[in-house]
Order: C-alpha cells, then sequence, then structure tokens
C-alpha cells in the first residue's frame, strides 16, 4: 500500500484515557516555537487545553466539556472558518501534536484493540505488515466497512484529522512537491502555512489536475505519481465533506442554509450541496468548490462515495469495472461507468434501484453544468465565447451548444459536435427528460397539460412533447429546448428507450448493430434507423432496391412493436428536418440555395420536393425516399394531418383507424378535398401532396403498386406520373377502340388509373404540360380564378379563341379526352353530381353526357346542371371529334363528303365546326337573320328552333324549310324533341298522360285529347302552344313534300283540286296512249317492207 495513507498510528485519547502523546518528539518538535511549551516528554495526562498558547482560544472558541479530550479540542480549533482566529504560536503547536500522533508506532497497538474483530473480517487489514504504520492505513481506506461502532469512531476522527493537512498524509509530500511549486501551490515548509490554508494546496493541485484535463492554454502537465495522489485523496474525503478541507471551508455557510438538516457522512452533504449549486444564494466560492469537486468526479466515479457504494455489485456483476494501476483510465472515469450500466438498464438486465438512483443524479449534473465534460470545455471553446458565454447555471450554455449543433446560430467544430454527442449519450436524458433540468423548467406547463396522463419520468413524456410541437399546448421556450435535444437524439437512434427496447434484436438482426455503448464502424449509429425503416417499409416483393449489405436479409421483415416505434420516430422527424440527419447532411447545399427564405415549420422538406429536379443526386434520392414513404403513409406528415383533422374525422375516420396506411387516407383526402369540413391549411398541404406525386409515379403508393408491372412492360423508362398515366391511358383506349380480345393493361390497374385520371382532371397544376402550355394566358385571361374544381381549365374552355396556338391545341386534346369519358370532365360530373345519380344511374360512364342530354329539359333537371349541358353541347358542335356520337355515326360519310376539309387540318388544329357545316343543311343565315336574339342567347332551350317555326313562312331557303318541316314532324312523333312544348306542358303531362309510355306520339296524342275535352282544364301556356302545333301542323302538312306513293295519293285525293289535278293526270295519260298507237303503226310497217323483201 506505498500509494495510499501512512498513518503509523491515532491514539484515541479520551478524558483521562492513555495520553502518551508527547511519545518521541517528531521533527518539528525540534523547531522552538514562541510562546509554546519547549519540546519535552509529556506525562501521560498532558492536555492541550492546559498548554498557554492555545488556552485563549480555547476559552473563546470550544465549549467546556470538550477541554478535557484532546482530540475533541484539536477538532474544534482546526474547524473554525478564519485563519486569524486562533494565534500562529497555537496553529504550530497542533500541528506538532497531529505530527506526533501520526508518528509514533507504538500507538498502533491502540488500533488493534480497538478494531480487533473488524481487523479479523477485512482480509487486506489482516494481512499487513506490523509497525510500520499500514495497518491504520488500511483501515482508512476499508473505513466504508466498517461496522463495529468504537472502531468506526476511532477511524472518522483519525481522517479528520490526517485529512486537516495533506503534509500528514504519507508519500504525498514527495510525490507533489514539484507540481506543488510549479503551480505555485504554496510551500511544503513547516511554519510557511498554517493547518487552514493545506485544504487550498490539495485545492491548487486539484484545479491543476482539471486544467490539464480541458487542457486549457498554459496548464501544467501533472505527474502521474500527483495525479494518483490527488485523485485517492478526493477518494478518501469522498464520504464526509469535513474532509475536503477546501471544500468545507468554502461551504460551511452554505452548508447551513441549504443543507442543515443533512447528517455527514457517506457523501449525503456533497449531494445536497450538488443538488443546490446553481441557486442564487449559493456563494460564488462554494460553487466553484462545488465545481471542481464534480469533475473530480467526471474523472473517477469512486471519488463520489455514495455512487461507488451503491453501484458497487452492478459493476462488478456487469464488468463494469477493470483493475488498473491508472485512477483515471477510462473504467475509471464516470462516463464509462454511465454507460456501462445504462446499457445494462436498456438490455432489460436489473440494476439496483439505489444505483440507477445515484446514476439520474449524476447524470442531471453532467446535463446542468457543461465544464464537467472536459471535452466540451476543450473543443467548444470558440462556440461558447461566441455564443453561448454567460449561460453556464442550468444547463442553459449545453442547450445554447446544442442549438448551435443544430446549425441555427452558425457553424460548429466537428469535435465539438462529437463532444456534444458523447455527453448526451452519456446523460441519456432520452430516458427520463427530467435529467435535462433546462428542459424539465421549460416544458413544466405543456406537460401538466398535454401530457399530464402519463407517469412523471417516463420516457414517453419525450414522445408525448413531440406530437404537440406547433400546436397551441406549446411553449415557444418549450418548443426551442425540445428541438434542440432531439436533434442529438435523432442521430443516435440508442437514445430513444423505447426504440431500443423495441428494436435492438431487429437492429441486430438486419443491420448487425452491437450493443448498446459499443461502436460499429461498418454502420453508425446514425444509419442503423434508416435500416430499420427500410426494412419496415420497403419490402423486396414491393421493388426495393436492395443493397449489397442487405442481400442476405431479403425477405426480413421487422416485428410488429419495432415497426410501431420506427413509425412514431418518422412521425416526429417529419416535423423538422434536421431532426433527420441523412436528410440534412445530404441536402445541406440544397437547403441552403433554394430553402434559405423557409423557415416555418415543415416548409424546408416542401421546399425540397418542390425542387426536385433541380437537387444534387444524393440529396434527391433521399428526398425521393421520403416522399415514396410518405405515399404509403401520409400520417409521417404530422403536421398535414393535424390540418386535416376535422375532414379525416367527418370523412375518413375509418381509413385513418387503420394500423397499415397503404395511401388509402391521402386518397379519401384527395377525393373529400371540396368538403364544407376541409380548411385551407389542408387544401394546400393535400394538393402540395398531389404536385409532388406527379414527379415520379412511385410517389403515389397505391397507383406504383396496382401498376409497376404494367409500367414495366408498356411504358419503361419513363418517370414523371403523368407521362406514365397518359402511355396506361392510351393503351387502354387503343384496346378498347380497336376491340382487342384482352386489354394489355391489367385489371388492378386500369382500376387505380380512372382514379389517378380523375385526381388529374381537379387541378391544372396536376398536369404539368397543359399547365406549363397555358401559363401565359392564365395569367392573362384567368389570373383571378382559383385553382382547384377545374375552375382555371374551364375558364380556358370558355376563352377558347382566346388562347395561344399551344395552348389551344392542349386544351382541344383535353376537350376530345373528356368527351370520350365524361367521367374525366371534373367540372361537368361536380355541377351534376347530384343530376347523374338521379336519371343516369343504370347509364355506362361514357355514356353520362348523352344520358344529361336526353334529360336536359326535364322538369327536374338542377338549372346549373342543364346550363353546364348546354356548354358542352356547344362544344361538341365545334368539331366533330368531339361528339364521339357522331363521329361513329358518321365515320363513312365525314371522309366521303368533307375529305377536302380533312386535308386542309392537322391533328393538332380545332376544325371550328367545319365538318358539322359540311354534314348539316345550310340554313345558318337564315338562323342569324330571323332569330338573333335566341341564336345569342347561351342556353339553348328550344328557343331557336320556336322562332324557326313561327317563322315558317317567311323562310325562303328550301334546304331550311324542310328542317324546320322535319322538326314539327319529329316533335308530332315525340313531345320531348319539342323543349319548348314539352316544357310548357310538363305540368299536364304529368296530371294526366303520367301513365302513357313517352314516344311514337302517343303522349301528344293524350295531350291533343285533353285539349279537345272540356272538362279537362289545361295550364294556359300549355294550351296555347299545343294550339300553336295544331296550326303549324296543319300547314306543314299542306306545304310538305310527299315522301312517297301513298302520300302523294293521299295529298291528292284530300287537294280541292283534286278533279282537275285528277283531269290533268288523266289527260297525260290518254295523250301517252295515242302516242305509242302511233309510234307502234309506224314500226310495224317498216318491219312488214322488211318481210317483203
Amino acid at each position: 500500500m506505498a500509494d495510499c495513507i501512512r498513518v503509523p498510528l491515532l491514539l484515541l485519547l479520551m478524558s483521562g484515557g492513555p495520553g502518551a502523546a508527547a511519545g518521541n518528539p517528531g521533527p518539528a518538535d525540534r523547531s522552538p516555537v514562541a510562546g509554546a511549551s519547549p519540546p519535552r516528554r509529556r506525562s501521560a495526562g498532558w492536555k492541550l487545553a492546559e498548554e498557554a498558547v492555545c488556552r485563549d482560544d480555547l476559552t473563546r472558541l470550544c465549549p467546556k466539556h470538550s477541554w478535557n479530550n484532546n482530540l475533541a479540542v484539536l477538532e474544534c480549533l482546526q474547524d473554525k472558518k478564519e485563519e486569524t482566529e486562533i494565534a500562529a504560536d497555537c496553529n504550530h503547536l497542533l500541528w506538532n501534536y497531529k505530527l506526533n500522533l501520526t508518528t509514533d508506532p507504538k500507538f498502533e497497538s491502540v488500533a488493534v484493540e480497538v478494531c480487533k474483530s473488524t481487523i479479523a473480517e477485512i482480509k487486506e487489514c489482516a494481512a499487513e505488515e506490523r509497525g510500520k504504520g499500514y495497518l491504520v492505513s488500511c483501515l482508512v481506506d476499508h473505513r466504508g466497512n466498517i461496522s463495529e461502532y468504537q472502531c468506526n469512531q476511532y477511524i472518522t476522527k483519525m481522517t479528520s484529522i490526517i485529512f486537516s493537512d495533506y503534509r500528514l498524509i504519507c508519500g504525498f509530500m514527495d510525490k507533489c512537491r514539484d507540481d506543488i511549486n510549479t503551480l505555485h501551490c504554496g510551500s511544503i515548509s513547516t511554519g510557511e502555512k498554517d493547518i487552514h490554508s493545506q485544504g487550498e494546496v490539495i485545492a491548487c493541485l486539484e484545479k491543476g489536475l482539471v486544467r490539464e484535463a480541458e487542457e486549457q492554454p498554459g496548464a501544467h502537465a501533472i505527474h502521474d505519481d500527483c495525479k494518483k495522489a490527488i485523485m485517492r485523496v478526493a477518494e478518501l474525503s469522498s464520504d464526509d465533506f469535513h474532509l475536503d478541507r477546501y471544500l468545507y471551508f468554502s461551504c460551511r455557510d452554505d452548508r447551513e442554509r441549504f443543507c442543515e438538516n443533512t447528517p455527514a457522512g457517506e457523501g449525503r452533504v456533497y449531494k445536497c450541496l450538488f443538488n443546490h449549486k446553481f441557486e442564487e444564494a449559493m456563494s460564488e466560492r462554494c460553487r466553484e468548490a462545488l465545481t471542481t469537486r464534480q469533475k473530480l468526479i467526471a474523472q473517477d466515479y469512486k471519488v463520489s462515495y455514495s455512487l461507488a457504494k451503491a453501484c458497487k455489485a452492478d459493476l462488478r456483476k456487469y464488468r463494469c469495472s477493470m483493475d488498473t494501476n491508472m485512477p483515471r483510465a477510462r473504467e475509471a472515469r464516470l462516463s464509462y461507468l454511465l454507460l456501462c450500466l445504462e446499457s445494462a438498464v436498456h438490455r432489460g438486465r436489473v440494476v439496483s434501484g439505489e444505483c440507477q438512483g445515484e446514476m439520474l443524479d449524476y447524470r442531471r449534473m453532467l446535463m446542468e453544468d457543461f465544464s464537467l465534460s472536459p471535452e466540451i470545455v476543450l473543443h467548444c471553446r470558440s462556440e461558447i465565447e461566441a455564443h453561448c458565454s454567460g449561460l453556464h447555471r442550468k444547463g442553459r450554455t449545453l442547450h445554447c451548444l446544442m442549438r448551435v449543433g443544430r446549425g441555427d446560430m452558425g457553424a460548429i467544430d466537428t469535435l465539438c459536435q462529437k463532444a456534444l454527442q458523447t455527453l448526451i449519450q452519456e446523460a441519456d436524458p432520452g430516458a427520463d427528460y427530467r435529467i435535462d433540468r433546462a428542459l424539465n423548467e421549460a416544458c413544466e406547463s405543456v406537460i401538466q397539460t398535454a401530457c399530464k396522463h402519463i407517469r412523471n419520468g417516463d420516457p414517453m413524456i419525450l414522445s408525448c412533447l413531440m406530437e404537440h410541437l406547433y400546436t397551441e399546448k406549446m411553449v415557444e421556450d418549450c418548443e426551442h429546448r425540445l428541438l434542440e435535444l432531439q436533434y442529438f437524439i435523432a442521430r443516435d437512434w440508442k437514445l430513444d428507450p423505447i426504440l431500443y427496447k423495441k428494436c435492438q434484436g431487429d437492429a441486430s438482426r438486419l443491420c448487425h448493430t452491437h450493443g448498446w455503448n459499443e461502436t460499429n464502424d461498418s454502420i453508425p449509429p446514425g444509419a442503423v434507423f434508416s435500416c430499420l425503416y427500410r426494412h419496415a417499409y420497403r419490402s423486396v416483393e414491393q421493388g426495393r432496391r436492395v443493397r449489397p449489405s442487405e442481400a442476405g436479409t431479403q425477405g426480413s421483415t421487422l416485428s410488429r412493436d419495432c415497426k410501431v416505434e420506427v413509425q412514431r420516430i418518422l412521425h416526429q422527424r417529419a416535423l423538422d428536418v434536421k431532426l433527420d440527419p441523412e436528410l440534412q447532411r445530404r441536402c445541406m447545399t440544397d437547403l441552403g440555395k433554394w430553402c434559405s427564405e423557409k423557415t416555418e415549420a415543415g416548409q424546408e422538406l416542401e421546399c425540397l420536393q418542390d425542387h426536385m429536379e433541380d437537387l444534387v443526386t444524393s440529396c434527391r434520392d433521399v428526398v425521393g425516399n421520403l416522399t415514396e414513404l410518405e405515399s404509403e403513409d401520409i400520417q409521417i406528415e404530422a403536421l398535414l394531418m393535424r390540418a386535416c383533422e376535422p375532414v379525416i374525422q367527418a370523412h375518413c375516420h375509418e381509413v385513418a383507424d387503420n394500423q397499415i396506411d397503404t395511401g388509402d387516407l391521402m386518397e379519401c383526402l384527395v377525393q373529400n378535398k371540396h368538403q364544407k369540413e376541409m380548411n385551407e391549411k389542408c387544401a394546400v398541404g393535400v394538393t402540395h401532396f398531389q404536385l409532388i406525386q406527379i414527379k415520379d409515379f412511385r410517389f403515389s403508393y397505391k397507383f406504383k403498386m396496382a401498376c409497376k408491372e404494367d409500367v414495366l412492360k408498356l411504358c419503361p423508362n419513363i418517370k414523371k406520373k403523368v407521362d406514365v398515366v397518359i402511355c396506361l391511358s392510351t393503351t387502354v383506349r387503343n384496346d378498347t377502340l380497336q376491340d382487342a380480345k384482352e386489354q394489355r393493361v391489367s385489371v388492378k390497374c386500369r382500376k387505380q388509373l380512372r382514379v389517378e385520371e380523375l385526381e388529374m382532371s381537379e387541378d391544372i397544376r396536376l398536369d404539368p404540360d397543359l399547365y406549363d402550355s397555358c401559363k401565359q394566358d392564365i395569367n392573362r385571361l384567368c389570373q383571378n380564378v382559383a385553382f382547384g374544381n377545374a375552375q382555371v381549365t374551364e375558364c380556358l374552355k370558355e376563352n377558347k379563341r382566346q388562347l395561344t396556338q399551344r395552348c389551344h391545341q392542349r386544351v382541344f386534346k383535353l376537350q376530345e379526352v373528356e368527351m370520350m369519358d365524361p367521367e374525366l370532365d371534373y367540372q361537368l360530373m361536380r355541377v351534376c353530381k347530384h343530376m347523374i345519380r338521379r336519371f343516369c344511374t343504370e347509364a355506362d360512364g361514357k355514356n353520362v353526357l348523352q344520358c344529361l342530354k336526353q334529360n336536359k329539359n326535364s322538369e327536374l333537371m338542377d338549372p346549373k346542371c342543364k346550363q353546364m349541358i348546354t356548354k358542352r353541347q356547344i362544344t361538341q358542335n365545334t368539331d366533330y371529334r368531339l361528339n364521339p356520337v357522331l363521329r361513329k355515326s358518321c365515320k363513312a360519310d365525314i371522309p366521303k363528303f368533307c375529305q377536302s376539309i380533312l386535308n386542309k387540318a392537322t391533328g393538332d388544329s380545332e376544325l371550328e365546326g367545319q365538318v358539322i357545316s359540311c354534314l348539316k343543311l345550310k340554313y345558318a343565315d337564315q338562323i342569324s337573320r330571323l332569330c338573333p336574339e335566341e341564336a345569342a342567347a347561351q342556353e339553348q332551350t328550344g328557343q331557336v328552333e320556336e322562332c324557326l317555326k313561327v317563322n315558317l313562312l317567311k323562310i325562303k331557303q328550301e334546304g331550311c324549310k324542310k328542317e324546320v318541316l322535319n322538326m314539327l314532324k319529329e316533335s308530332k312523333a315525340d313531345i320531348f324533341v319539342d323543349p319548348v312544348l314539352h316544357t310548357a306542358c310538363a305540368l299536364d303531362i304529368k296530371h294526366h298522360c303520367a301513365a302513357i309510355p313517352p314516344g311514337r306520339g302517343r303522349q301528344m296524342s293524350c295531350l291533343m285529347e285533353a285539349l279537345q275535352d272540356k272538362r279537362v282544364r289545361l295550364q294556359p301556356e300549355c294550351k296555347k302552344r299545343l294550339q300553336d302545333r295544331i296550326d303549324m301542323w296543319s300547314y306543314a302538312a299542306k306545304i310538305a313534300p310527299a315522301e312517297g306513293f301513298s302520300d302523294l295519293a293521299m295529298q291528292v285525293m284530300t287537294s280541292p283540286s283534286k278533279n282537275y289535278i285528277l283531269a290533268v293526270i288523266g289527260l297525260g295519260v290518254a295523250l301517252l296512249f295515242l302516242m305509242g298507237l302511233l309510234c307502234g303503226r309506224i314500226t310495224k310497217r317498216v318491219t312488214q317492207e322488211l318481210k317483203d323483201r
């Protein structure tokens, strides 16, 4: 035990007890002291109280009952606060007395008698060689294990005396003489410093040791032997703060102020003072002494008596400490102890509650004061000076450094960042938020309101706080502290204890991780979570590109509990781009280039997604992967989910309640984007996600899963979603038009393709080609029209004649697709949604417009829908290609009669109604001359036709007159063909002819009979219109041309000039007969002459 305290003997002097303290005088006795008794052999009954040099001090400072006990007198006098309280001669006498006590080997026998049973129990002490003073030194080392009362009192008193002066500690002077002189910590010469200043010498050396560890400028390298001696002194004084003389005198008033009721021993006073270190009433000198003590504990956990005692068994159990000749070795550091035992706790091993309590105290200590971590003091010096000076209390400096590390206050040195990350792992605040005092104080109100249902200290408190980030319940200070801590927790998956607990098996199996406090160069801590979420969301069957490192784990998936935790972490990380280490690392440049002005929550990721094509490859890959992940589980977008809560509860709660989201929730939100519950934030978020999806078809999870095989087969090398949709839609359309026996696009893909086409029709921005082609026209003609509900597209259609050529061509192509498939006409389907349900439930989707046209004039038809149908009819009349029924019916006649028009047209240009005009009879001039007002009307309700019927007599052109007569004839056969009459008589049909089926003039005959029946009262307007129709039909019958022989015979027989007509016909027949006779005679005569020859 050469390095331990060598105290030959301390005589336990009770009142009147053995008092051979005079013994053989020590070296100090040879120096005469003024006013003191000369060195002499003192009697057994000699008492300090009898010495003249100390009598005045003793009477003034010590209670009378202690005068007969030399040890009590010594303890009383040496514990006085001020050096000037005791006369110098008395001080020197006390020193000589203590030196004599510790240098007389005869008194070892007293220790043997008092501690007989204890020595037998402690094998190390029983084995010590007697007579050399090592026995008492051994008892000091093991005083924590002494249970015998008298022995314990003896060792306690002896220890108090020894630690009052470093010169009494054997070997200390020899080992630290050079360092004391170099550091100017004081002289070791007897008499130059009194006993009260000796604690300052130790404190000076301890500060020098701390400066060296922090590599401060000008720090002196203390010799290793002296280092061990210093740490040994600190260790031996760990149980009773009286033994740390400098700290004792520095904190004596503070002890009375804060820890008056805390009994000394077992390090209790130290812990109490540590807990009050940052109180305003704490003296600066005491705070400095406590900090030095804490720094020594950080270098060697044994300097903390309570921690070493509480965790001794656990350290041995989990092999956290190893024998070493160097107390400052790695195994002795507080950080190593914490990491080792925290690893055991996180692995589910049993660590005693007492030890865990001590660990919690020291983890909190590390988080409160950054200066206890030498690495941070060394490597973060410039950051502290630049940004965080003056904030050292209650963990504020540490959080300031964390904020710098996040990049919120400039760049941070790599070594400083690493030191911060190491400290967070050592303190492990993720396991208990209370360790982080700054966070605890900032978030107390939030925890009390939003997280009161969670047990105090539970790791789920941090998750609860993250869930309420950017909500009304969150306060700004808590938000900052929380993000600063989560930034570092996000960079090491082990620092989230719940994630580690649920996923440690999966991480070891799939990602080849090691223990909690072990490092792995092949897969750093920040990459483990990326590995976990790849296995959680993207299996090989889903088309995930397997990395070489994952080749052996194909088909491996996470456990259910682990996947739930991975989802939770992803939801939290989506709140702030800096919480995703891989994203921030790869996209740092792009964030600065494109998104420097995006400071609101969630804006940075949206910005990166908006600039997807402009990002560097590595950044684009990680943003693409994250976007693809969001398409599968949009609940990762926590901010969007909060904004959309009302519409989710009203329309999508069944989908949202599913534990596994496969894109259904986003699809539901898109479908309900225009519901009344939809707010602006949610609508903007949903639209943004739709816009992002068009950049790559893989960003639409359901579409990707339904059509990935079709895309690979039919549309290879196409990436943009809109191009993939067009490619597949064109394939489906061609197969349909060509009556292919088997569709090349699978059924499940066709079904999802329809969903994507409908979504794209809702907002022009979802069709990039159309939007880019028409952007200039939109700004010119539709600048006040809002996106969504296809309003901008409808605006372009209404202003089609004013569009630029490129935009006009794109709009025409869009209309052609919509007319072929009216379900893609978003405005028509939206405006006429209820009418479709009423009239066209049985109609095929592609015949919806035709069905609506047939029911257009029904009295039950909604006016807005009717107007929309009319618009579409007008559009169809502009080009035969926009009228699928006409195009199909006239596919043979159009090339036959209108080829010249087709030859002049190009595929992208609109024919402006030329083909339809070619097919119709040319009576447009009659319409414009006779019915200008009706022709100009936007809504076609039959008024033009009615005007033509009324003005039938004035129509000069036979072709137009014939068309009008045909209309009259058709209306007689079916009243629905006559919209004016049908509208006027709708109520009467319902009342009088409801049971009569339409067609073949049946309902018209019913109305005519009702008109003749005087008992039936028709509506005035209906009665008037019917009478007009009777007159028109009468006139039409007179002037209408006969369509056949029977029709001609009927007209002749009913004509007033019947006899005249018959006479003329008879005369014509007679003339023909006579001419035939004459011609026959001539022919016959020629033939006879030929015969006669």
